[in-house]
């Protein structure tokens, strides 16, 4: 992982379809603490803005003009670019998705998609960077965060079995506009949803490191559990 100063992530959008490019790029820069500094449409011009433009994070086309996103990703690791990658594209077989795994790509977004499935990615992106960025040591608690982060994040369609994308929403919601921690009680109550079902929700949106929980202890009882929003790095 690229060690950055804090400063915008700048992206480096690879389509080979003009529009869709520019589609991206505008979808990226609604996204806070996200800058594109240059599209390109080709491998070749994606080598070469690297060349020219300090670069985080790549969203990658597979299918490009003279090599495909991959065999770029295998060429940018040799000649030593870090990069990181999210592959972006409408290749959706079992063996471009593996070898993307392999080669390092952080998540894989299918097309066609909404800007909302981009923007959990790249805040999910956001929030690992900004908590690699700080260095020491980790517990295990810690690690399965880190890995979990980018894995479990998905857009608000993209929901486990059981879950509902518009409550997801709802839970959200409400933690983004409080002013400080909740109990599950206040937040089932602002939602509008049972006790347990935001209970639920709380535990889906903790694995993704969007949502950190504390434990605030009274004179008795057991301990209660509060939620906090976790923004992305700019917030």
């Amino acid at each position: 992982m690229n060690q950055t100063p804090i400063h915008d992530i700048h992206v480096l959008v690879v389509d080979d379809d003009m529009r869709v490019a520019r589609i991206n790029a505008a979808y990226v820069a609604k996204v806070p603490g996200f800058r594109v500094v240059a599209q390109a449409h080709s491998a070749a011009e994606a080598l070469a803005c690297l060349d020219t433009h300090p670069v985080d994070l790549i969203l990658l086309d597979h299918y490009l003009p003279d090599e495909n996103g991959l065999d770029l990703v295998r060429r940018l690791r040799q000649l030593g670019h870090r990069t990181d990658v999210i592959m972006v594209t409408a290749a959706r077989d079992l063996a471009t998705v593996q070898s993307a795994m392999r080669l390092g790509a952080l998540q894989y977004l299918v097309k066609p998609f909404t800007f909302a499935g981009l923007r959990t990615r790249l805040e999910a992106y956001s929030s690992l960077r900004r908590t690699l960025e700080t260095g020491g040591e980790a517990e295990q608690a810690e690690v399965d965060r880190i890995f979990g982060a980018l894995a479990a994040a998905g857009s608000p369609n993209e929901m486990p079995k059981g879950h509902s994308a518009t409550t997801a929403e709802l839970v959200r919601q409400v933690l983004r506009s409080a002013e400080g921690p909740l109990s599950t009680q206040q937040i089932a109550d602002r939602a509008g949803i049972s006790r347990q079902t935001a209970q639920r929700y709380l535990k889906l949106l903790e694995r993704t490191g969007r949502v950190s929980l504390a434990l605030r202890y009274g004179e008795t009882g057991r301990p209660e559990h509060r939620y906090s929003w976790l923004p992305s790095e700019s917030a």
